[in-house]
């Protein structure tokens, strides 16, 4: 009886060692909660970092070129839909094709940051349930993944720049922030549609349709010079996905840079960010329960 005792006051020291409110059933709805989960995820950068490469391993083991794959069906994705769609649009393939890689490889970033955050709480049911560690260690993880793809692709940017020349100048370094902001709206989109997601299973087919939609309504496969001429030009700009492209596209291109892109993702990463710390807040303690 006594062992069985000091086995449970072990376990409870281990669950408090990662998260010390977690004993504490008291008011579980707290921003002190909310902020140490965080933090507490981002100090396990070692466990998430380990894991994030493991599953990018883990999809490509016993292949013989392995992650190379990523970047191969990434170039021939983007060469393809280059020459085609410049083709049927008329534009130069010195500028286009670079153009389209280069949105291709923006919106891969974003599109699995929406559609594997939606489910990230699902399909890590087994360890949230049994491994005593803050929900944020999973949206780390998640980001994490996404940005080594990223990284991998950015091989097919660099290709194109040398084969293509771009007027490129110092604002590329602006590419580096950019890429920073990106980040930072991938992980409170994953943490809100994840935890969303785990309450109404409805929503990650909801948001693969949304995400397919919008890809067609991005400028990635047709420029958007062509289109401001035309009325519907103020209706894309509605579109929130098109200025996280454009930050980060027009500095790795060498294009003029529009701060009002920069304006309106600032104002979208302050409220998304906002507003999924509220549901952190209010619903991180019941994931466990939902998955």
């Amino acid at each position: 009886m006594a062992q069985t005792m000091t086995t449970g006051d072990d376990r409870a020291e281990d669950v408090a060692s990662v998260d010390p409110f977690a004993t504490d059933p008291s008011n579980p709805r707290s921003w002190k909660r909310a902020f140490r989960d965080i933090g507490l995820g981002w100090r396990q950068r070692a466990l998430w970092g380990y894991l994030g490469w493991q599953d990018i391993k883990q999809r490509y083991r016993r292949s013989v070129l392995g992650p190379l794959w990523i970047s191969i069906s990434m170039g021939v994705i983007a060469t393809a839909m280059g020459i085609l769609y410049g083709a049927l649009f008329h534009e130069d393939i010195k500028v286009f094709l670079p153009y389209v890689a280069t949105g291709l490889l923006i919106w891969n970033f974003i599109n699995g940051c929406i559609l594997e955050g939606s489910e990230v709480f699902i399909a890590n049911e087994g360890l949230i349930k049994f491994l005593p560690a803050p929900i944020t260690l999973h949206v780390y993880r998640l980001v994490w993944r996404q940005t080594l793809f990223f990284l991998h692709n950015l091989v097919i940017w660099l290709l194109l720049v040398i084969v293509f020349p771009q007027p490129l100048s110092w604002t590329v370094l602006l590419a580096v922030p950019a890429f920073l902001v990106l980040g930072i709206n991938g992980a409170w989109i994953t943490v809100l549609s994840g935890i969303l997601a785990t309450r109404f299973r409805d929503i990650p087919p909801i948001i693969a349709s949304v995400t397919q939609l919008l890809f067609f309504m991005t400028p990635i496969v047709w420029s958007y010079e062509r289109l401001k001429s035309n009325p519907l030009a103020a209706y894309v700009e509605l579109n929130p996905v098109m200025h996280f492209v454009e930050i980060l596209r027009e500095p790795l291109l060498g294009q003029e840079i529009v701060w009002r892109h920069w304006i309106v993702v600032g104002a979208i990463t302050v409220v998304g960010s906002a507003v999924a710390l509220v549901c952190l807040r209010n619903y991180r303690s019941r994931v466990a329960y939902w998955v």
